[in-house]
C-alpha cells in the first residue's frame, strides 16, 4: 500500500493525499456504524429518532449509553446494545488506526532511511 523501506520517502503531496483519503474512509464507517446503531435502537430499543441518534452517537465515541429508564428497555433493545456496544469499541480503535496509519508508516519510514544514512 505505501513505499517500500528501500524505495525513497513519498512526497508530501502523495503522504497529504493518503491522509485524506483515510480521512474520507474512516469517516464513510463512522457514518455506516452510527446509520447501523440509529437503526437499531430505533426499531429493536423502540426509541425515537432523536433518541436513536443520541444513544448510537454516544456509545460510537465511546461515552456510554444515555438510556433514562434502562428497565423500560425491550430484551431486543438490550441485545442489540450490548453488540452495538462491542462492534463499536472495535471500529472505533480500528478507525483510529486507519487514520494515523500514513503519519505512523511515513514516521518509521524516515527513521529506516536515516539509520541507512549512517
Amino acid at each position: 500500500m505505501y513505499e517500500h523501506k528501500k524505495q525513497a520517502l513519498a512526497p508530501k503531496k502523495v503522504f497529504y493525499r493518503r491522509i485524506l483519503k483515510n480521512l474520507g474512509t474512516a469517516g464513510l464507517v463512522l457514518l455506516a456504524s452510527l446509520t447501523i446503531g440509529i437503526l437499531g435502537y430505533k426499531y429493536f430499543a423502540e426509541q425515537s429518532w432523536i433518541d436513536a441518534v443520541h444513544n448510537a452517537s454516544m456509545i460510537l465515541s465511546g461515552m456510554g449509553p444515555v438510556f433514562e429508564n434502562p428497565q423500560s428497555i425491550s430484551v431486543g433493545g438490550k441485545i442489540f446494545s450490548s453488540i452495538y456496544a462491542i462492534f463499536s469499541g472495535v471500529i472505533f480503535i480500528t478507525n483510529i488506526g486507519f487514520i494515523l496509519a500514513p503519519a505512523i508508516h511515513r514516521f518509521f519510514h524516515k527513521l529506516h532511511l536515516e539509520e541507512e544514512k549512517r
